[in-house]
């Protein structure tokens, strides 16, 4: 730990921070006027660094550099527009998570668009002309492009800053990001506003990743490696804040920068990593900034959007039909091993399809009746999961004991987990459980010897009695509908009619003596028991855990279920989790772009079925009944 090397990984962390600036910048733009959390911007960013491969070829790697990214740049902003006009211009005044549902579709369409030009294999630009060397400092050789890159976080954060204060188009983004409509009152084109916002936002992360072709190869995994670290950035510098997003983009980058030039130290006689801390470093400031300042370190609160959406109809107890109805599909399940039995492989998709089902009504549980946004439910998933693995491979546990204790053991998490969580609220709230589900993960990930690391953690099988898949299925499907019923209960037990009070009226259940957060609170440990149970479940019938039921593409597939289901019905997440499982067995089976053909199929569904498919067939259902009534006899 030389004082030369502390230098050099401080310029190093302004390198990274000025890349990182730029996604962020984009993406806090596009927030701050549409509020379209856009998951697909870390796809923009990608396809920048592939476009600029492949402009540098056809224009030589001499005087066509430079305007080869530029090239790259604009390209990618000219498909932001287009992505903007064609999709997300419907869908504005959809709810939110639905947008989320759409950008996150994109991200799987660009993916595999960017598979079939470019091929799956790394791409390595060539040097920058005129940057390709580096410079002594302190008696250590630094990357020149790296000086450069230093030099251009600031040079866009002030050209940024001119077109946002000195411009009309700047007092306009300003003055939507505050209030879009009364802007839209006074007579401005909201929809061009919205088309240049989303094509500059898009440009800047095209830029990104243009800048990064001679550091970097671009690889298939920059999206959402990239989109992880951006939402971090804009949600710790404040949403909508461009100053903030530097500010953040530059604290982040240098703590990563300090842990890599700590390394391994004694503290205390305990051997700590740093290095090993920059995996979840980012997280654990958001965690923090969070927690301290609920909205970001230069951000304020958002004004309230005149746009309430749908309105929510009251949960209504199931009728005769509905009871018979899902009595019968329960016999029909019931049996499904015995009709398949030719076919073992449909049983353990059934299981499967099952503890989806789990998992997504406990998601479902907090998100609809609660209100409370979650990007980080896998967690609870996967310490359920974890506790039964340790529970039975370190304690001797039997396995049916485990699948008792180990709910308890992620009921434990959401409950210190929840606790800072339900302070906050919206997208601050969504993310600060993403940093915890991060935090965990990396825990996972990292502690070798008790997890398993990022091998996990292989023997975890159930009893002897359960050896047979079909057994298992039987076990397991009491358990989830069990798990289901349970959650069902309680929301029309008195804790669910003042869950649903809290998320309506915040002022009035206040007022009548409700307290919200811990209604909220509560909320979260009992949503994280079921998930942990769907977590033990799946560790059973795997035989193994590993921290990728711990990751954030883990709580974005419940998103999924629950958002295609319908958020507004109780049935929604179980039909959710069902027809997205489904779907991606089936199309990854079937076709190489499968990513592609699944994010098509989730597009085509947000804008047939707005509700999800289960509120789309309730709707159908009542219009066809309210019709049956109105025919004289």
């Amino acid at each position: 730990m030389s004082f030369s090397g502390f230098i050099v990984q401080l310029l190093n962390g302004l390198a990274g921070a000025s890349s990182l600036f730029l996604v962020a910048a984009g993406l806090s733009l596009i927030f701050g006027v549409t509020r379209i959390v856009n998951f697909a911007h870390g796809s923009f960013f990608m396809v920048g660094i592939y476009i600029a491969y492949t402009l540098v070829e056809r224009l030589g790697t001499g005087l066509g550099f430079w305007p080869a990214l530029a090239l790259a740049a604009v390209a990618v902003g000219v498909l932001g527009a287009l992505i903007e006009m064609v999709l997300l211009r419907r869908i504005y005044k959809a709810p939110e998570l639905f947008q989320l549902l759409a950008t996150f579709a994109l991200v799987l369409v660009i993916k595999d668009a960017v598979l079939w030009l470019w091929g799956p294999d790394e791409l390595l630009g060539p040097r920058a002309p005129g940057l390709s060397g580096s410079v002594m400092i302190l008696g250590r050789q630094f990357p020149s492009y790296d000086l450069f890159l230093i030099v251009v976080g600031p040079v866009v954060l002030g050209a940024v800053w001119l077109l946002l204060t000195r411009t009309r188009f700047g007092t306009l983004v300003r003055a939507a990001t505050q209030d879009r409509e009364m802007v839209s009152a006074l007579g401005v084109n909201q929809a061009w506003l919205f088309t240049a916002v989303f094509a500059l936002g898009a440009l800047l992360a095209g830029l990104g990743g243009a800048l990064q072709l001679p550091r970097e190869p671009a690889t298939l995994e920059m999206d959402l490696n990239t989109i992880g670290a951006a939402f971090v950035v804009v949600v710790v510098g404040g949403m909508g804040s461009i100053p903030g997003a530097y500010v953040a983009a530059l604290l982040i980058a240098e703590i990563k920068a300090v842990c890599i030039w700590l390394g391994v130290v004694e503290v205390f006689g305990f051997t700590v990593s740093f290095s090993k801390l920059t995996l979840v470093a980012d997280f654990l400031v958001m965690a923090i900034v969070l927690v301290v300042r609920p909205w970001g370190l230069m951000g304020r609160p958002q004004a309230p959007s005149r746009h309430v959406g749908m309105q929510e109809e009251p949960l209504r107890r199931a009728g005769r039909t509905y009871l018979l109805a899902a009595a019968a599909f329960g016999l029909v399940l019931a049996a499904v091993p015995l009709l398949t039995a030719g076919s073992p492989y449909t049983t353990v998709l059934m299981i499967d399809l099952l503890i989806a089902a789990l998992f997504a009504a406990s998601l479902h549980f907090i998100m609809g009746p609660a209100g409370m946004h979650s990007f980080g439910h896998a967690a609870y998933f996967g310490l359920g999961a974890y506790g039964a693995a340790l529970l039975v491979r370190a304690s001797g546990m039997p396995m049916e004991l485990a699948l008792v204790v180990a709910p308890l053991v992620a009921a434990l998490g959401a409950l210190a987990y929840g606790w800072f969580a339900v302070r906050l609220s919206g997208v601050y709230l969504a993310m600060l459980t993403l940093a915890f589900a991060q935090i965990t993960w990396g825990i996972a990930y990292q502690w070798d010897s008790f997890t398993g690391g990022s091998n996990g953690l292989t023997g975890v099988w159930p009893s002897e009695w359960l050896s047979d898949k079909r057994t298992y299925y039987w076990v397991t499907l009491v358990l989830v509908a069990l798990g289901v019923l349970w959650l069902r209960r309680v929301l029309f037990s008195p804790f669910g009619y003042t869950l649903r009070a809290g998320r309506d009226s915040v002022l009035r259940a206040d007022a009548i003596g409700i307290d919200v957060k811990r209604m909220q609170w509560m909320a979260f440990v009992i949503a994280g028991a079921a998930a942990g149970l769907a977590g033990a479940l799946y560790a059973f019938s795997k035989g193994s855990i590993s921290p990728e039921s711990l990751s954030v593409n883990k709580s974005v597939d419940g998103l999924v279920m629950v958002l295609l289901g319908g958020i507004q019905t109780l049935a929604g997440p179980v039909v959710g989790a069902v027809t997205f499982t489904w779907l991606h067995d089936t199309v990854a089976r079937n076709t190489d772009y499968w990513r592609a053909m699944l994010g098509g199929i989730i597009l085509l569904l947000v804008l047939l079925f707005p509700l999800g498919i289960a509120g789309a067939a309730r709707q159908l259902f009542e219009r066809w009944t309210s019709r049956r009534a109105q025919v004289p006899p």
